[in-house]
């Protein structure tokens, strides 16, 4: 099975909603959670996420979450929304290194692309967001769905 972490800032916004779009495809042998570097976890998502997300049909239910440990050594994946997310991944976390990559670079190969963070802005630009994200996670979940995982050995 793969294991998909979508990681944000506050784990309020961005990596909610990532998570909420692939989770929604009901993709098999695909699942998807999210966290923050800076989260405080049990906070709800923002309310613009969680209108934007009920506008497309998709439930949230959700609780921020800190990245741990356990949180990178469940993931296969780990799909940053900003290279500086990235990076400070990779300096905390070593099991990180060979799976973890920003959304813009594992869906496009583009390497200095970020998903702009609504946080605090109207809702036009959360919907903005969830634009960026559908697509996006669209080209992911064909990608990740079709690759052997290490469980299928």
């Amino acid at each position: 099975m793969a294991h998909v972490l979508f990681v944000c800032t506050g784990n309020t916004c961005r990596s909610p909603m990532a998570e909420a779009i692939l989770n929604s495809r009901g993709f098999s042998g695909v699942e998807a959670r999210s966290a923050g570097i800076y989260a405080a976890n049990g906070s709800d998502a923002s309310a613009h996420t969680k209108q934007v997300l009920l506008e497309e049909g998709i439930e949230i239910n959700h609780d921020s979450s800190m990245l741990t440990d356990e949180l990178v050594d469940w993931a296969t994946h780990i799909l940053t929304m900003t290279n500086g997310h990235k990076s400070a991944i990779l300096q905390q976390f070593a099991n990180a290194n060979g799976k973890t990559f920003t959304v813009k670079e594992y869906a496009h190969g583009q390497l200095n692309r970020d998903i702009i963070d609504p946080y605090g802005g109207p809702l036009a630009l959360y919907k903005q967001t969830f634009l960026e994200l559908n697509s996006d996670i669209e080209k992911i979940a064909a990608m990740i769905k079709d690759q052997p995982q290490k469980d299928d050995y």
